[in-house]
């Protein structure tokens, strides 16, 4: 019976926690939504996509670390029943990609 309460706590902890903003990949999002814009309405896009990358990329972090807190203190990671930010991190993450395309087609600089 330890065993597997070991177990299911060692799956928790390996499965269950929030991942960093850097090891999540950026969803596929197509730069050609952004073929109509000139350098400076993309540059104005690409601040807007990094202001909110930057504003899920620290909420997720902050998940990411209540979770070690929470598997250190409890052996229960807070984000499995809380939730995380990391479907917003690989949104933006897309969107910043697919800006940068679009500024390097139109030859922005």
């Amino acid at each position: 019976m330890r065993k597997i309460i070991a177990l299911l706590l060692l799956s928790l902890f390996i499965f269950g926690c929030a991942n960093r903003p850097e090891s999540i990949s950026a969803s596929y999002i197509s730069h050609e939504r952004y073929d109509g814009l000139n350098c400076s309405q993309l540059n104005a896009k690409m601040s807007d996509a990094r202001a909110e990358l930057t504003k899920f990329s620290d909420k997720q972090d902050a998940k990411a670390t209540g979770d070690a807190v929470g598997v250190a203190l409890v052996l229960i990671p807070v984000s499995q029943f809380t939730g995380d930010y990391e479907a917003e991190v690989a949104k933006w993450k897309g969107v910043v990609e697919a800006i940068e395309t679009a500024q390097i087609k139109n030859k922005c600089k």
